[in-house]
Parts: structure tokens; sequence; C-alpha cells
């Protein structure tokens, strides 16, 4: 690839050699180091490709050799140039397109991110956006190792960001902080507050696993919603037995119920259906930056319509991204025509959504011990009903009540004198 893009740039051509003893004439290039390529056998001779250089040291030889030598083409850019010398425009318009993409990657059109879930690129780009870093601005501006302190002061769950500037893209990789906890701070903040575990539900206790805390409840108990489970309170007793202080700390137990939960989904047994006729609007538009230039307009077209866009933005190479999109807006004309579901897919729709809010419950460690969800077919609806008896997990955190205790001092101003 290289050397056919320098042969390009040098200029090179189509010759045929023709005469008594061709094979003489391509020995004697060989051992005067004339490079040949794409060497092949026609009628009287060999048709060649040379450089423009090689092809002027001919002279000698075919004059030695008795060759007759017919130039059949002239490929490669010297060639082109004087092909095209009298088209000024032309030349005009291609160094104003080498300077405009010169002028263009000295600028930043385009600023991407990786590794974020939980922060959306909306939100990075918005705080980079207010510390001065965003599209239309200059390479040489851009301070990576600021950008990547800044990010990483900002959001205490990042833990880790890379910034780097390839092409006219600014790429900023992150690795978020996959723990619930974050920061000294929050961690403190914590340890500080002491708080209680209560019953998000009713239900009847199947297991209790206590870290700290004072549990209050047993296996086989009935709680109601609200009830404490472990209080985050424990009392400090002297040698009597009477209580004398209290410590605090932050409740954290895993206790589990059976509960229940009840279950209802109603629909319609009729519904409106798109029916497209087919018809089609279409408005091209070209973006430069927040301005748009749109080809006609796609608005109030049909009475019913769907608008969908597809743009793309220009780049040159993988990174290289220039301040202009091309895209286009398609408007579908469409007919709402009134249906009525069949049983059979009345019970199959109402199966597939109480299928997701199951797969929904157990993403959630919920597990579904049993149910007797029922469907109802109705004159114009369908209900599916009944109830799911569930094993999940029933703590909810709570602050712990602050006690005080009041200390009786005896008084020792009353006595008798012996």
């Amino acid at each position: 690839m290289i050397r056919s893009f320098i042969r390009y740039l040098r200029g090179y051509v189509k010759i045929r050699a023709e005469g008594f003893s061709p094979e003489r004439f391509l020995n004697i290039c060989s051992s005067h180091q004339i490079l040949i390529w794409g060497l092949r056998p026609v009628p009287k001779g060999y048709e060649m490709y040379m450089s423009v250089r090689d092809f002027r040291r001919l002279k000698p030889i075919a004059k030695k050799t008795r060759t007759k030598i017919v130039l059949d083409g002239r490929y490669g850019f010297p060639f082109f140039l004087f092909r095209y010398r009298k088209r000024r425009v032309f030349f005009i318009g291609a160094f104003l397109c080498v300077a405009l993409l010169k002028a263009y990657s000295l600028f930043i059109w385009d600023i991407h991110f990786e590794g974020n879930d939980r922060w959306p690129d909306e939100t990075l780009s918005e705080y980079l956006r207010s510390e001065g870093v965003s599209p239309l601005m200059l390479k040489s501006a851009v301070d990576c190792p600021g950008i990547v302190k800044s990010i990483r002061k900002e959001y205490n769950d990042i833990v880790w960001v890379s910034a780097s500037v390839d092409g006219s893209r600014l790429k900023i990789q992150i690795k978020e902080n996959e723990d619930v906890l974050l920061g000294e701070d929050a961690e403190v903040s914590e340890k500080k507050t002491p708080t209680d575990l209560i019953a998000s539900s009713d239900g009847v206790i199947t297991s209790i696993v206590t870290r700290s805390g004072v549990p209050q409840v047993h296996v086989g108990d009935r709680v109601e919603k609200g009830d404490i489970l472990v209080l985050g309170r424990v009392d400090v007793a002297d040698d009597s037995g009477e209580v004398t202080g209290y410590q605090y700390q932050r409740s954290d137990a895993d206790i589990f119920a059976d509960t229940t939960l009840e279950y209802r989904d109603e629909m319609s047994l009729t519904y409106e259906e798109k029916v497209y006729d087919g018809k089609k609007k279409y408005e091209p538009y070209i973006r430069l930056g927040k301005f748009t230039i749109s080809v006609g307009s796609i608005s109030n077209k049909y009475e019913h319509s769907e608008i969908l866009s597809k743009e793309r933005q220009l780049k040159a190479g993988e990174n290289f991204y220039l301040p202009v999109s091309l895209g286009i807006k398609t408007a579908r004309s469409y007919a709402l025509e009134e249906k009525t579901y069949s049983q059979d897919r009345t019970r199959e729709l109402l199966s597939r959504n109480f299928r997701r809010f199951c797969d929904d419950l157990a993403e959630k460690g919920i597990h579904i011990r049993e149910n007797d969800v029922k469907i109802h077919l109705y004159a114009d609806s369908a209900v599916a009903s009944g109830t799911l008896f569930l094993n999940e997990r029933i703590t909810e955190e709570a602050d712990t009540e602050i006690l005080t205790i009041e200390r009786k001092e005896t008084d020792e101003s009353v006595g008798t004198d012996d």
C-alpha cells in the first residue's frame, strides 16, 4: 500500500516493448537495476510498468537491443496536475478543503465517555461544560490531568478516570465504585447514626441473622408493618441489674418472612392498531453546531403519523470528528383501526405481564412460594387477579429512640444528732 502510494506521487508509465529480442531488453534492464512490475506477455512483446525516472533511461538500452518502446499510459500525481493544470477553481477548492481540515483538527468536536453506568453521558457532559470543557474548544486548551482531577473530586463513587485526546475527540474512560457505601464521610456518618430495623410489611419470620443490634423477634413470630425487629439501643446495667446507661449502634441483620401480595392486572378487550398506508414524507437536514438547515418540512402533513429520525456526524478516520451532521426525518402516515383481542390472545397477554412481574420480583431477591392468580374474562375487559405467597427480606431502617436516665441524688441535709 505504501509502495503504491509512493509510486503514485512520483508518477509511473505503462510501456510495451516490441522487437527481435525483448527478453534481452528485460535482462539489460535488470542489470541496470531498472525496476519493472506488472510484466505480462502480449503479441510481439511484453507490457510492463516502470517509474518515470527509469523510463528516461531506456533510450540507450532500446537502441542497443533494437527494441521498439511504445508508451501506452501515464499515471500518477504529476500527470494528474498536468492534465488539470488549467482548472484553477478545482485546485483552489482542494487547497481550501485541506486548510479547513487543518483548522478543524485544532478543535474538539466530540466528547466520548466509556465505563459510566451510574452517571449518564448527559450528566457528565453538563458538569464538564460548567468546568469549561465542551465541544468547539481548542485542543491546546484541553487539560487532561485537570479534567481527571476535577471528575474525581466531584464524584466520590468514581475511583479511576483517564482523559485523552484522539483526533478531534476527547475520550474519557471511567471506573465506578461498585460498593454501596462510598466515601469516608458516609462511613463516619453511618457509624454515628444509631438505627433500628423495622418490618416493612406484615408476615411470619422464617429466618434471622443478626450482625449488630438487639433482636426483638424470633423465628415463627408474626409481625406487623412498623414493628421493631432489631433494636439499635443496648442497655448497660450495673451489678445489681439496674440500667445505668445505653449504648447505641447501627443495626444490621438479614431477616426473612413469609408475606402475601395482592396482584391485579386489568386490560380492555378493544384496542387501536396502527395501519400504515405507505405514505411517507422526508425532511433532510444538515446540522452545523447548534444551527440546523432543513429542506422542506414534515409538520402537519398527516392526521396520524410517527416521525423517525436518523443522524450521523461526519468524521475523517476513526476519531477525527467534524462539526457537521447529516440527518433525515421520516413521517409515516397511518390510520387507527379499532380491533378486539381474542380470548386466547387476551390470556397470552395477561400471562406475559404476570411472568414479567414475577421476574421483577425474582431480580429483587423475592422468592414466590405459591400463587393463586387466575384470569377472568368479561364482556369488555379481562382481569388477572389473585394472591402471591412470598418469602422476602422485610427490614427497613428507622432512627433509634434516644433515652436518658434520670439520676436521683441522696438528700444528706436531713439527719439527727446523737
